[in-house]
């Protein structure tokens, strides 16, 4: 465990420096990020925060804030008025569109480019299993 949190921590100070030269915290991104690969860009805030590991007032702070800066917008459900959705706007898919070839060359960089083709799937067929065991409601909703 202490291997992996190394691990995942000098990664994480190697992307938020890169995230913040556009103004984005790591959840930010990653909430940008999970709408913008989901059907029609947009999931239930319940379904967002389980995928981000938030709790219900923590992805409505994080939701509010991309909506003020006119990343995201809220939508209501129209089969259940308890339920609302998320959606990345085109101002959030635009930044996006931003952050993104510099974040990947992070990745490359500082992951992908330090293992070898089989090393990485392998690692990433082993990080799937202990998440799905860990946390089965991860990719809810995608």
């Amino acid at each position: 465990m202490g291997l992996l949190a190394e691990a995942y921590g000098g990664l994480a100070a190697r992307t938020a420096e890169q995230l913040a030269e556009h103004d984005l915290s790591g959840i930010e991104f990653e909430l940008l990020l999970r709408l913008a690969r989901s059907p029609e860009h947009r999931l239930r805030m319940t379904d967002l925060a389980t995928q981000g590991q938030l709790t219900t007032s923590g992805v409505t702070r994080v939701v509010d804030r991309l909506e003020r800066d006119g990343l995201v917008e809220r939508t209501a459900c129209v089969t259940d008025r308890r339920a609302s959705y998320a959606v990345i706007t085109k101002a959030g898919l635009t930044r996006l569109g931003k952050v993104l070839p510099g974040h990947l060359a992070v990745i490359e960089r500082w992951f992908t480019g330090q293992l070898t083709c089989d090393q990485l799937n392998q690692l990433l067929a082993g990080l799937r299993t202990v998440r799905d065991a860990v946390r089965p409601g991860a990719a809810s909703g995608a």
